[in-house]
């Protein structure tokens, strides 16, 4: 008889469907994090626009968040979308991608809560290193030997997806590097993924 059958098989569209679901509540749950201001109703309009101002920061921080799990989300999906078959080793990786990113939710709270100091800022980044460092292993796992893809992908896109995806590390870890000198300057730095990939998907297109 063959040890096959006891063999968990996860069919990869219920991979995804639960990894959308993960992505949802870790959204959801950073929303919860965000600490709303109890505003009195007697505040003139100076005032309320003090407590407003007061608040912007946290707000600033979640939008951010967002923008980072958002950019997983689609990068998930691009990795996904040209996964055809599962392994198990595959799902344990994206488990532990998973659970990093229901961390971020967390780490996004402690950076919201302690803004001007810098080592909530380098756990956050650390998390963000590791989840995106996964998703660049997943790719790498699916795609050598094609694997777990279609043989007919272009070599070409095989090489720019993993460039994109190693792309996110790379600029969070030289983040850190700059939250030594301005800690303001490295939150923005991430904007930078936006043209490098855009360099990448226009180098690698066939």
């Amino acid at each position: 008889m063959s040890a096959r059958i006891f063999t968990p098989d996860i069919k990869v569209e219920h991979v995804i469907s639960f990894s959308d679901a993960v992505f949802a509540f870790a959204i959801t749950l950073m929303a919860l994090t965000i600490d709303i201001p109890d505003l009195p109703l007697n505040l003139s309009q100076s005032e309320l626009l003090q407590r407003l101002d007061d608040f912007y920061p946290q707000f600033e921080d979640y939008v951010i968040s967002f923008a980072v799990i958002a950019t997983f989300w689609i990068s998930y999906h691009q990795v996904f979308n040209h996964i055809k078959s599962s392994h198990m080793s595959m799902v344990y990786l994206n488990l532990l991608f998973l659970l990093l990113i229901t961390l971020l939710s967390l780490t996004t709270s402690f950076v919201t809560n302690y803004a001007s100091y810098q080592i909530p800022y380098i756990i956050y980044c650390i998390v963000v290193i590791m989840a995106s460092s996964l998703l660049v292993l997943i790719w790498w796992f699916a795609t050598r030997q094609h694997r777990l893809i279609d043989k007919g992908i272009h070599p070409l896109f095989i090489k720019g997806t993993f460039l994109v995806l190693l792309s996110l590390p790379i600029i969070f870890g030289i983040s850190i590097v700059i939250s030594f000198v301005d800690l303001d300057i490295a939150q923005y730095f991430w904007l930078s993924i936006i043209p490098v990939n855009i360099w990448i998907r226009h180098k690698y297109r066939h």
